[in-house]
């Protein structure tokens, strides 16, 4: 929709809008690893990784068992890159802009921590040794250098029932989204049958 009289386009605009900014807003953002957000950290099974590229932004999920993400240090985070569908768009990224973010999710939990940085990819051999599950390393580790953080309050969480609304109902399945996006080219019901297998063989 192109811009109107009600579009805001300033930062004056937005500040009369939104108010001004608290002081425990500004004093929870720091620019390392602080103890509570340590614990955070490696209490977190799934964080969503941002990424800017040459071909715009991205977001994509990662996760494993909670402390998968590695503080190394007050400054210094490590997160392993596992199998996926091999295209790579975060990687592709950082390779032309290494700035990045990490939204960390911990169930049960209302409050959200944002990590912003700069990453570099590494196949350092003895990094990617430190990651070994079940005999399989990581294809890369992700050595990100922080410049941020803080925590998000628990609104959007506690709005959304993150973690105790039921079920949702009504969402297709891989199978059915698949065979739309293709066509028919891929029968839903087979890949809906051995999707569950395929992922638990290729976790790693």
């Amino acid at each position: 929709m192109p811009p109107d009289s009600h579009t805001v386009h300033s930062l004056q605009q937005l500040g009369a809008l939104l108010g001004p900014v608290s002081e425990v807003s500004t004093r929870k953002e720091v620019p390392y690893i602080a103890a509570p957000y340590r614990a955070m950290i490696e209490a977190s099974p799934f964080a969503i990784l941002a990424t800017s590229g040459p071909d715009g932004l991205d977001a994509s999920p990662r996760g494993d068992a909670p402390g998968f993400v590695v503080v190394e240090d007050e400054k210094t985070l490590l997160l392993p890159e596992r199998r996926g569908n091999n295209r790579a768009d975060s990687l592709r990224n950082l390779i032309g802009d290494p700035r990045m973010a990490l939204l960390f999710l911990i169930p049960g939990v209302g409050e959200t921590l944002r990590v912003n940085g700069r990453a570099r990819i590494s196949v350092a051999p003895d990094l990617l040794a430190r990651f070994v599950v079940r005999g399989q390393a990581p294809k890369c580790v992700l050595v990100i250098d922080v410049e941020s953080a803080y925590y998000q309050c628990s609104r959007a969480v506690v709005r959304a029932q993150l973690w105790t609304a039921p079920a949702a109902t009504g969402v297709p399945s891989a199978g059915q989204i698949n065979a739309l996006m293709t066509d028919g080219a891929i029968d839903a019901e087979a890949f809906d049958r051995v999707q569950p297998a395929r992922i638990e063989a290729t976790l790693y």
